[in-house]
């Protein structure tokens, strides 16, 4: 899988952007069809939004509908890093910010060192992580 295929810190932060800017104009309800739409404007070579609760629930996903309800707080990856509980609590005294953590490549579906940056809209994280 060539370079070309793989989103960057840039894009994926511009994506963030542009899916903040939906909810504020759109609403909810619309913004998360966008973001669920594999095939929409939200999904991007391998990048794509995903939106989690402050409670740590998956409220919408570009990549793994199945996720979309589940209750993440508790997932821990393979290196016992726990990605939707610390990004919850790096949200509760900023906006926004990067977490580290492993996560299938939605491509290849191999697990990959994958940074995810959030940006906090009201109790909603709106996230896109790159692939490293």
């Amino acid at each position: 899988m060539g370079k070309s295929s793989m989103g960057t810190v840039d894009e994926a932060k511009a994506l963030v952007d542009k899916a903040v800017a939906l909810i504020q104009e759109s609403g909810q309800e619309k913004a998360f069809a966008a973001f669920n739409d594999t095939t929409g404007d939200f999904v991007n070579k391998d990048l794509y939004i995903f939106v989690v609760d402050m409670n740590g629930t998956i409220v919408a996903h570009g990549a793994t509908a199945d996720l979309i309800g589940k209750d993440m707080m508790g997932f821990q990856d393979e290196v016992g890093k726990h990605p939707i509980k610390d990004m919850t609590e790096m949200a509760k005294t900023q906006s926004d910010g990067w977490v580290d953590y492993k996560w299938p490549h939605p491509l290849t579906k191999s697990i990959g060192d994958k940074s995810t940056y959030f940006h906090k809209v009201g109790d909603l994280l709106v996230c896109c992580g790159v692939y490293k």
